[in-house]
């Protein structure tokens, strides 16, 4: 099979057709009815491949964006998702099964625990998509969000040229819906205590807000239609929950809710049950678009946790990795901290990198941060007198290392916490979501120690009293549990992401990142260069030269032959607008990006070249 890096025009393409790899997975078929499916069961019709894994936000934002194209083109188009896991406990099939009912997923999902198809058609980033033509031919890949316009240009393409040659099968997919079940939540995210006591809950997957009694389990009311939408009654699997203070202004006493696919902030008034947006337009923020100004004319992208803090409200916005503020005086928004970069660094906060931030507590000194994919625990300071804050880490050690360890922080493992909670000693709860467990860092000691564990993905716990109540995800329930003197040891695990490492020759390494414009578009270059290329490692001394930001998608690096192994971090973006002279009678600019972690290890005799395909025809 020829390699997948280099770029094609269609007549090459038609020319040298690559058959699609058969599609494996030790898991079986998800949303089929029980079917077993290949690829012959699926001749006739134009295949999208959707590499993803449940725990990765551009992963989601893919899932949404082909929903518009899914259903346009159902009697020709097969979505099939390859679920390929980067954590432990995304291995697990029951967790597979459980992500796909938690985000709609409404196409055939293959669980390749073991990674063997992402293998076989050369995947190196998640979301990768790879669309195969009704012959069985692969005719293009791409990886990353934003080529949901592209695609659906290529099926149209498709769907006439095949039509045309009598190849086209049009009819009923394969997928085939679960059966609901009925439960009083389903896959909650977050929770609050309301000042009557009662407990609000985000019931994500059914796009609600549900208010329970004390006892956390009777249900008083629920909010919003329970359809997915954007409309004066609806939210869009919202998450996080914040009760602002008086502070706040007009705003005091409502529920600020982060509702993560809207891409916007809504309020929630308990005392007339008025639903009200404040920040966002119900688009996704892109590389270029504005990051602060008037909150009703931002974009932003999945805001999955909020908090009051230093005086305003703040946003982890996971889909671009960054801290935004909102402050209800001013009714303006902005980025707090974080470079839109996907790591761990610490430092100045507009320097700091973060990975996916989902759960936010804030204390008269600090404000947590869980920062999921690292499986890092983070803090941030108040503003000093010129404004400046510093981000720092108190548990994590990067995006590729994670497990279930106490003991010193400096050592102690997380497995993709997606809560914070803020205790009365000083210490902090984290809720530890695929270690299905509740853990405790104490900023006196530095130690890390285990509260609970047999939970169920737990998301976010809530103070009360001398309880905690812990958000049960993945068994759609609120658990009360007593905070005890002393926590419970467990035996330490600790692990690496499961990838196989690409072997590289020591000295000059050639990275050659891929794009090509799709059809009926060229690279945007009205304001000077459409693409961006930025490049570091872990450890940073793998890379002796090469790492930096730059312009051009190519770019000669020199590897230090005495580290052995490390991470390569590649982000790359392009932007490309609609040809005009083409016959496109609206023009539209798109976005293409890519963040890629590519475990390296460095062997006399290995490659010299490195490939990564952001968008393009399979070469």
């Amino acid at each position: 099979m020829r390699t997948p890096f280099a770029p094609l025009d269609r007549d090459m393409a038609t020319r040298a057709r690559v058959r699609a790899p058969e599609l494996v997975g030790r898991g079986g078929w998800l949303n089929t009815g029980g079917q077993q499916y290949n690829l012959a069961d699926l001749r006739g019709r134009i295949t999208i491949i959707d590499f993803w894994t449940f725990c990765c936000i551009n992963c989601l934002h893919v899932l949404d964006e082909l929903r518009e194209l899914e259903e346009k083109h159902r009697d020709t188009v097969v979505i099939i998702g390859v679920h390929s896991p980067k954590f432990v406990h995304e291995a697990e099939h029951q967790a597979v099964v459980d992500a796909v009912e938690r985000y709609g997923v409404a196409h055939p999902v293959l669980d390749d625990p073991d990674l063997t198809t992402w293998k076989q058609y050369a995947v190196r980033a998640w979301p990768t998509l790879v669309v195969i033509d009704p012959e069985g031919y692969i005719v293009a890949q791409h990886a990353g969000e934003g080529h949901a316009h592209a695609i659906e240009k290529l099926v149209e393409e498709l769907e006439a040229e095949h039509a045309a040659k009598g190849t086209l099968r049009r009819g009923d997919g394969p997928y085939v819906p679960p059966e609901p079940v009925a439960t009083d939540l389903r896959f909650p995210g977050k929770a609050l205590r309301l000042d009557s006591g009662n407990f609000l809950v985000s019931d994500s997957t059914r796009h609600q807000l549900v208010e329970l009694e004390a006892d956390g389990e009777s249900v008083v009311r629920r909010v919003g239609s329970g359809r997915r939408g954007f409309g004066p009654e609806e939210f869009n699997e919202p998450q996080g929950l914040a009760l602002l203070p008086e502070e706040a202004g007009p705003l005091a006493g409502r529920v600020l809710v982060a509702d993560t696919v809207n891409h916007a902030l809504r309020t929630y008034d308990p005392a007339t049950g008025a639903i009200e947006t404040v920040a966002g337009t119900g688009r996704q923020w892109w590389q270029g678009s504005p990051t602060s100004g008037p909150a009703l004319e931002v974009d932003l992208s999945s805001p999955w946790d909020v908090a009051w803090f230093d005086g305003l409200l703040w946003v982890a916005m996971a889909g671009v990795h960054q801290l935004w503020t909102y402050d209800p005086a001013t009714g303006t928004v902005a980025v707090a901290a974080g470079t839109t970069n996907e790591g761990l660094v610490d430092g100045p906060a507009d320097e700091a990198w973060f990975a996916q931030p989902s759960g936010l507590a804030a204390t008269a000194e600090r404000l947590w941060i869980a920062d999921s994919e690292t499986s890092a625990l983070r803090w941030i300071d108040p503003a000093t007198g010129d404004g400046s804050r510093s981000v720092h880490t108190a548990v994590g050690s990067g995006l590729f290392d994670f497990g279930h360890r106490d003991g010193d922080a400096g050592q102690a493992l997380l497995q993709h916490p997606l809560g914070v909670t803020a205790l009365p000693d000083g210490s902090v709860a984290v809720s530890d979501t695929y270690n299905h467990a509740l853990r405790r860092f104490d900023p006196a000691t530095g130690q890390v120690s285990t509260l609970a564990t047999d939970l169920r993905e737990p998301s976010d716990a809530v103070l009360a009293g001398s309880d905690i109540v812990v958000v049960e995800s993945a068994r759609h329930r609120l658990t009360r549990l007593r905070l005890p003197e002393e926590a419970v040891r467990v035996e330490a695990v600790a692990h690496r992401t499961r990838r196989d490492a690409t072997e590289v020759a020591p000295g000059e390494l050639r990275l050659d990142v891929v794009f090509q414009a799709p059809a009926g578009q060229k690279l945007d270059t009205r304001y000077g260069p459409s693409t961006r290329l930025l490049v570091s490692a872990t450890p940073a001394e793998l890379l002796a030269d090469g790492s930096g930001a730059g312009t051009d998608l190519s770019r000669g690096l020199r590897l230090n032959p005495e580290i052995a192994e490390g991470v390569l971090h590649v982000s790359a973006m392009a932007a490309s607008c609609d040809d005009e002279e083409a016959g496109a009678e609206y023009a539209a600019c798109h976005v293409h990006q890519q963040d890629w972690g590519v475990p390296l290890r460095v062997t006399e005799g290995a490659q010299t070249r490195l490939g990564l395909v952001l968008a393009g025809l399979d070469a």
